[in-house]
């Protein structure tokens, strides 16, 4: 579904990412896992169309997406959930909700991707027509993920969607990400916190100073001596 192969991009004269290649298959959850700096995010601007990269090529469907703008990704069904929320903070949450639709040309109806969202997250039904900007953080984060379901999204770019977040929202977030594969969705996460991602991933990718120098089955990766040493602290 998603193919990335020998990507290169640079900053300047800094290069961030050097001939990453990774995939994400229909359904899936894969797991980019990195320290801060690794280029995790760089990946995935890159793939939504924020960042030109230098070389390699981004496949979405089969297609190359390279010259695509990020709203014609968007609309192709490949959405980013930036880094840090990002969310319309004067805006009331049903205003934020419908942000993530505007690229849509059935704009008028709405009402049934609303309730989805409303389902999955209860406390966005009760804070609708609140600030988006006075919400927790945890709240802001499931906002977020919602706008960016609300484009009806075939793969979804999560990144550090847990950064500050508290251990019992974490844990909350993990069961949405795989209650969302289990729907449908494929899911790319990004991700400092690696019991997390390791936890509700099928496979991963390990991110080292912009190089992939490990990957395979989740569960596997969190068993090696490696991966315990530097990411699970054990």
């Amino acid at each position: 579904m998603l193919d990335l192969k020998n990507l290169n991009v640079s900053y300047g004269k800094q290069k961030v990412l050097r001939d990453v290649s990774l995939s994400l298959r229909e359904r899936e959850v894969v797991a980019l896992i990195g320290s801060n700096a690794a280029g995790k995010s760089t990946t995935l601007r890159t793939t939504a169309g924020l960042k030109k990269a230098d070389s390699g090529t981004i496949s979405f469907g089969g297609k190359d997406i390279a010259a695509l703008s990020t709203v014609d990704r968007v609309q192709a069904g490949l959405v980013l959930v930036p880094e840090g929320r990002q969310i319309f903070p004067r805006l009331t949450v049903h205003e934020n909700l419908l942000m993530g639709a505007y690229h849509r040309a059935d704009r008028n109806d709405l009402d049934d991707d609303l309730e989805r969202i409303f389902v999955m997250f209860p406390r966005l039904r009760e804070r609708r027509v609140q600030r988006a900007g006075s919400m927790s953080g945890g709240e802001q984060q499931m906002l977020a993920i919602g706008r960016g379901l609300m484009s009806r999204p075939k793969v979804m770019l999560l990144d550090e969607p847990t950064l500050g977040l508290a251990p019992i929202i974490i844990e909350e977030l993990g069961s949405i990400v795989r209650n969302l594969a289990r729907e449908g969705l494929a899911i790319l996460l990004a991700e400092q916190n690696a019991m997390l991602a390791l936890g509700c991933a099928d496979r991963a990718y390990i991110l080292q100073s912009g190089s992939i120098v490990m990957s395979g089955d989740a569960k596997q990766l969190s068993e090696t001596p490696e991966v315990k040493q530097m990411y699970l602290g054990t």
